[in-house]
């Protein structure tokens, strides 16, 4: 049984990337008092971005352990390491060089001039086994129960890159897989399935921008998750959307949150 998402709008997505931020150090830090340490997927694209640069920016951010928090990738663009496009490239720059994070508790995805070459299948399946290394008994999985997993909403419905009825949204038995011809550039990408997304005790769901009003509308609204992928995207114990005005402006008014800053 799923859990119902809750929906939070907020007056812009400046506004929204702050509360997120906010939102997001107050989890991480009740999780490392809590059992010492914290797991986050991070997520890029202009939200997960602007989420960062504000959590950069954000007067509490000391409040954080980073030497005791995990950070994954929900997905990453399979290009040369250090390439601007690359997810953790970006996130790098908003965020990850100015705080004092454990490196080896920083999980990149491999790069397509890593030790797996070209060959982006093996990339995902190493990435799959470090996942798994890194679960123990008490997540009973494949997988890590990551106390905050972090997915921008695409205007298609795509998450991390999970893209309508490709076979990567299809996927129930593998974590991670090699994503071909994505219909957004770069075509080779490597992604979380919705199984491993599944995993997390909450799955935060970004959307800002009227591009992504429609998408959000779709998602919300009973749509499938092999034809809007954002559908099929929920944690254990919450499901939370966090929208911009311009996002929420196509939602029924059924699901409007009744009280959104």
């Amino acid at each position: 049984m799923t859990v119902a998402p809750q929906l939070v709008v907020h007056r812009d997505k400046e506004l929204m990337a702050q509360a997120a931020a906010a939102r997001l150090i107050t989890k991480i830090v009740d999780a490392q008092a809590a059992r010492g340490h914290a797991s986050v997927v991070l997520t890029g694209g202009r939200n997960g971005n602007g989420l960062l640069a504000a959590l950069a920016g954000a007067p509490a951010r000391d409040a954080v352990d980073w030497s005791r928090l995990d950070l994954w990738w929900g997905d990453e663009r399979f290009l040369p390491e250090g390439d601007p496009e690359r997810n953790v490239t970006q996130a790098r720059e908003a965020l990850l060089d100015s705080v004092e994070l454990d490196p080896s508790r920083v999980h990149a995805m491999p790069a397509s001039d890593g030790p797996y070459g070209g060959d982006v299948e093996a990339a995902a399946a190493a990435y799959a086994a470090e996942l798994a290394a890194a679960a123990g008994p008490e997540d009973h999985g494949p997988v890590p129960v990551f106390d905050v997993l972090m997915l921008g909403v695409g205007p298609d419905t795509h998450v991390a890159s999970l893209f309508p009825e490709l076979p990567a949204v299809r996927e129930t038995e593998r974590t991670v897989v090699g994503v071909h011809g994505a219909p957004k550039p770069p075509p080779v990408r490597v992604t979380l399935t919705l199984p491993a997304i599944r995993a997390a005790r909450e799955v935060w769901l970004l959307a800002a921008g009227e591009d992504k009003a429609e998408a959000a509308a779709i998602a919300l609204s009973g749509a499938g998750e092999i034809q809007a992928p954002a559908a099929g995207a929920y944690g254990r114990g919450r499901t939370l959307w966090l929208l911009d005005a311009a996002a929420a402006s196509q939602l029924p008014r059924a699901l409007y949150p009744p009280a959104s800053a």
